[in-house]
């Protein structure tokens, strides 16, 4: 039978765990937004598509989302990505096309 201490050393243990995953979660998920907005700005689409092109890069060459996330941030500073990353952001850009026309609107 666990003791008092048993107890307090396993729930001091979990709770150290999930700090652990949550510092991870929000460090994933600025990686993600970060992405996204490069994604955004080179294909001129809404974040919504933003998501759904970096979502579909992952899922189309088998890379976790938050490594495909980190390769595109980078590349914005290295110029460097990866040549199937590349050709497979270009396929799903070009499949969801720009939703938004770059520059001002049309004069009446």
């Amino acid at each position: 039978m666990p003791t008092d201490l048993d107890t307090e050393e396993d729930r001091i243990d979990l709770l150290q765990e999930q700090v652990r995953q949550l510092k991870e979660a929000v460090v994933s998920h600025a990686v993600v937004d970060q992405a996204i907005g490069v994604v955004v700005a080179l294909g001129r689409v809404t974040p919504d598509v933003g998501w759904t092109v970096l979502r579909e890069v992952s899922q189309h060459t088998n890379i976790k989302l938050r490594s495909v996330a980190e390769v595109i941030v980078a590349w914005g500073g290295t110029g460097v990505m990866p040549p199937e990353i590349v050709a497979t952001l270009e396929d799903r850009l070009d499949l969801h096309g720009p939703t938004e026309i770059a520059g001002p609107p049309p004069r009446p």
